[in-house]
């Protein structure tokens, strides 16, 4: 009976597509079949994203965070000797949050700058030209999974900070931890999917890693206040918008930055929403255009 009935349906169905001197239907070339958000689509690609980094995890997350621990060591062992403070705290405190988002943020970039770089040097390229995504679906799924990436890393050399002497890692204000770690990996992720687009081969990707991206992250305020640097370095650093995402996410933890008040901080927060809104928009309509990608 199950087998009729099943055999009735198909028949229905294929009576229902088969039309006009038998021809199967099909929607009309140019007119879409998926309308709306494709999101079946974007949570396979976001999907393919995490799973790949994933299946190499010891280098794409527990290697950074080790890593970054090893930073904090270091400059305690080399700076926070013989009880030093800054902005009231031990240094191993002040200097562990900056790490942590920095951990991020550098992942982040690592993660969405091989995306579409991999799939040109391979060949594969085509896999992610060719589903039914858009251009703002296939940068949301790219770009969620390296945010992904970077909570992974983030929360992975937290734990492995708590254990550490001296260090602090009680949140203050909340919003300004979530807000500013989540910014700063967009950022990131957006820049790494520029990167991925301009880019032709590894090198180009290292070029930017290198000498872009390390010294922003590194000369950013991650380990010293900006208040003991001359007033030309001081303009400097606040022209760095890694400077904002590394202070603001220490205002998380500590209550107090080198930002400014309260109110300097809330407008960091804004400015880095719309940096990145900016930034999204940019690289859209670049991926869109089929720069180097489908040429």
């Amino acid at each position: 009976m199950t087998d009729e009935l099943s055999a009735k349906q198909n028949a229905q169905t294929i009576a229902a597509q088969t039309r006009s001197g038998g021809k199967t239907q099909f929607s009309p070339r140019g007119v879409p079949v998926i309308t709306g958000v494709n999101r079946v689509g974007m949570l396979a690609l976001y999907m393919k994203e995490v799973r790949r980094f994933l299946k190499v995890q010891t280098q794409t997350i527990w290697a950074p965070a080790v890593t970054t621990v090893l930073f904090l060591i270091i400059f305690t062992v080399a700076l926070g000797r013989g009880g030093r403070e800054v902005l009231d705290v031990p240094f191993a405190s002040f200097v562990a949050p900056g790490l942590i988002v920095m951990g991020m943020m550098q992942n982040a970039f690592a993660n969405s700058s091989f995306s579409l770089l991999s799939g040109k040097i391979q060949g594969t390229i085509i896999d992610l030209l060719m589903p039914p995504l858009s251009s703002g679906e296939l940068m949301g799924g790219i770009v969620a999974a390296a945010v992904t990436r970077a909570i992974a890393v983030g929360c992975t050399v937290a734990l492995a900070m708590v254990l550490w002497p001296d260090v602090s890692l009680v949140m203050t204000h909340v919003w300004a931890v979530i807000w500013f770690g989540l910014m700063g990996s967009v950022l990131l992720a957006l820049l790494g999917l520029a990167t991925s687009i301009w880019a032709e081969k590894f090198d180009h990707n290292a070029a930017i890693s290198n000498f872009v991206i390390a010294p922003l992250s590194l000369l950013s305020g991650t380990f010293y206040v900006i208040d003991n640097l001359s007033p030309v370095f001081q303009a400097v650093s606040r022209a760095n918008p890694f400077f904002y995402v590394i202070s603001g996410f220490r205002y998380g933890f500590l209550g107090q930055s080198d930002i400014g008040t309260d109110g300097q901080v809330v407008m960091a927060a804004i400015g880095l929403a719309v940096l990145n809104g900016a930034i999204a928009i940019a690289v859209y309509f670049v991926l869109r255009s089929g720069w180097k990608l489908k040429s």
